[in-house]
């Protein structure tokens, strides 16, 4: 999946089925449409008689409810969507800094560090997998080998293991190499705030919008869409079906992308977060750092073309 999308696609989003609404919906609108075809029938049976007709003024005030009410059911489903952009794109800086933090102030240890940067590329992974209730260990193993894998797949909570692992490679780190005291706090702070994310990601998993607040309001659109032909057939008669399917085709379809919201994790939903595109990124940066020569902080003025031992002292 593309997470990038090119302006100027009017034509190709307007007529689009893939990524819409419509395959979830039609069956529905399709029902109403039938149902008005029915209204239309008995009402021509009986003469057009004034009993099956309502006057439209009524469905002008409920109409402009039902409005509000898909309006901030939709605006509640989509910052739900937003915040969890907002942790993923944390997810990344925080795996991108933890590696850097690795890279340039951990010990001389190629080992080590190629360790540690493959523990943090793996994080995002598990973290996807948990979400989305996917128990594939795929992505771990060829990260980090079927040994080291063996552990992270058989804890409860595989995430959880891998920040354990990172802390623990991190203050072995600093117990055993000396390794700045300050550098080991950056990467405390990355992996509370990893940790703190991907808290984020299972709030916003396991606490949908109360079910009550859907059921009133799905049952507020089958009344209004139910009740619209007897408005509709003193005006238009046969026109009744296509006029009843054209209204009940976007509410319908509100209903269904703010309960699709709900849950921005499952590959399954419309507009879900590309999820498998972001693990990929992190880990491609990553491992690219692994490619490169190791940077430490006193390697600056060789990476400058100057040799440390000459550096003058600047203070008089």
């Amino acid at each position: 999946m593309n997470m990038f999308r090119k302006p100027g696609d009017f034509w190709r989003d307007a007529l689009a089925i893939s990524g819409s609404a419509t395959p979830h919906v039609f069956r529905s609108v399709l029902v109403f449409g039938l149902f008005a075809a029915l209204v239309v029938a008995v009402d021509i049976a009986s003469g057009h008689s004034p009993e099956l007709e309502i006057e439209v003024a009524p469905y002008e005030v409920t109409g402009a409810a039902l409005g509000l009410i898909l309006v901030l059911r939709t605006n509640a489903g989509y910052e739900r969507w937003w915040e969890a952009r907002k942790l993923w794109g944390g997810i990344v800086n925080r795996c991108r800094h933890l590696a850097i933090v690795a890279a340039a102030y951990g010990p001389r240890d190629e080992a080590w560090r190629n360790s540690v940067i493959r523990l943090a590329a793996a994080l995002p992974h598990a973290v996807r997998r948990n979400l989305q209730g996917d128990c594939d260990s795929a992505d771990i193993e060829r990260l980090l080998g079927p040994e080291t894998a063996g552990d992270v797949v058989a804890a409860r909570n595989r995430p959880l293991a891998l920040v354990q692992a990172i802390a623990d490679m991190f203050r072995a780190a600093c117990d055993d190499h000396g390794m700045d005291r300050f550098a080991f706090l950056e990467a405390d702070r990355d992996l509370t705030a990893l940790t703190d994310y991907f808290g984020g990601c299972e709030r916003i998993l396991k606490a949908p919008i109360p079910r009550g607040y859907t059921i009133l309001m799905r049952r507020f659109i089958i009344m209004f869409l139910g009740a619209i032909p007897f408005a509709l057939v003193m005006k238009l008669v046969w026109l009744t079906p296509a006029v009843t399917m054209f209204i009940a085709y976007p509410i319908l379809s509100l209903d269904k992308i703010g309960d699709e919201l709900q849950n921005p994790f499952s590959p399954r939903n419309l507009n879900h977060l590309p999820l498998a595109d972001i693990c990929r990124t992190i880990e491609d940066d990553l491992l690219g750092m692994i490619e490169a020569p190791p940077y430490h902080a006193d390697d600056s003025f060789r990476l400058a073309g100057a040799d440390p031992s000459t550096r003058s002292d600047p203070r008089p």
